[in-house]
């Protein structure tokens, strides 16, 4: 297990660009953040330094509070991933905590995708899906969701539900009813998704493909 970030690489969390999550630091300090998965290097020149969506959690997360073990990465400049702390949620899971934690965490990781969005694209554009949701189509598009207020289902209450289609670069999204259906449809066209509606001819269940959209 890695150790938690130190008192200096909070502090450099902390004086990170409020917005971008830029960060300042020399080669091995930021390396090091790197490979606590709370940074990731930019791929294009200058190669700055960013926080991840878990650096960004870190950062707002109330003063005093216990900070995260986090995995080390394999790879300190590729793209945040999956780190253990935070996970879209696609439906079907038992009911997960909720409240305004789970609203921050929400909001912090979609603000790190869309930025992630914006330094990855040449243009600079959030308005479209980056690689990481190209390569990661169901919790992308959950996360799309959850970020525009839509409830998964659990076990214990219907909601939206993401799985997987036999269509390439497209997943399969379900509502418990024709409104929460188009609620879905509209929250995931607003994020940057292609959104078509079908039917299930034996069963007459209606439900969405969707696919990040390239233009």
């Amino acid at each position: 297990m890695a150790r938690p970030p130190s008192a200096a690489q909070l502090r450099m969390i902390a004086a990170a660009e409020s917005v971008t999550g830029r960060l300042r630091g020399t080669p091995a300090q930021l390396a090091a953040l790197g490979r606590l998965r709370l940074a990731f290097r930019h791929p294009r020149p200058p190669h700055d330094w960013f926080l991840t969506p878990a650096g960004h959690r870190l950062r707002e997360a109330p003063r005093g509070a216990e900070p995260p073990v986090t995995a080390p990465a394999a790879d300190p400049g590729a793209p945040p991933r999956d780190t253990g702390v935070f996970a879209a949620r696609v439906g079907g899971e038992a009911p997960g905590p909720g409240g305004p934690g789970r609203a921050r965490e929400v909001h912090s990781a979609w603000a790190g995708l869309l930025e992630m969005r914006r330094m990855t694209h040449t243009d600079g554009s959030t308005e479209r899906p980056c690689g990481w949701e190209r390569t990661h189509l169901i919790p992308a598009a959950a996360l799309a969701l959850e970020a525009a207020g839509r409830v998964p289902r659990t076990t214990e209450s219907d909601g939206y539900e993401v799985a997987g289609s036999a269509q390439p670069e497209a997943v399969t999204v379900r509502a418990a009813d024709s409104d929460g259906l188009r609620a879905c449809a509209d929250a995931l066209t607003r994020a940057g998704w292609q959104v078509s509606e079908h039917q299930e001819p034996r069963t007459g269940h209606r439900y969405l493909l969707a696919s990040p959209r390239r233009v």
